[in-house]
């Protein structure tokens, strides 16, 4: 499990604040899929917010205690049926995977306009 200093948590759930849920933990409880998905939300997101369709607060820790040991992430709060993950990305992945720059939506535009316009010349 990831330790962080009370600074760090503090400002994490300050970012963590305008997050909306990215993962559910329902009725089967927390599953290996369950437990994937949150991995590839926190390879992509580093900060996520699971909810926890349960009514027993004890499970909810238990579940965040779990996620956190088998995930390699920080807990940084557990509010109500909600709770916070934290796992910083790898530097060497973030180089490595990086598709390149993100086109915005006019340049996408031009970018499709051009094709279509190539192949009705042909």
């Amino acid at each position: 499990m990831l330790v962080i200093t009370a600074a760090q948590r503090r400002a994490l759930r300050a970012r963590a604040h305008e997050l909306h849920p990215v993962v559910s933990i329902a009725q089967k409880g927390l599953t290996d899929a369950v437990a994937h998905e949150a991995d590839v939300a926190l390879k992509a997101h580093e900060l996520i917010k699971v909810r926890v369709y349960n009514d027993d607060r004890e499970e909810r820790e238990a579940f965040l205690a779990e996620l956190c040991e088998r995930l390699n992430a920080a807990p940084i709060q557990h509010i109500g049926k909600l709770l916070v993950l934290y796992r910083p990305a790898p530097e060497d992945e973030d180089n490595a995977a990086a598709p390149g720059r993100r086109r915005g939506r006019r340049e996408a535009r031009r970018t499709k306009r051009s094709f279509q316009g190539s192949s009705e010349k042909e």
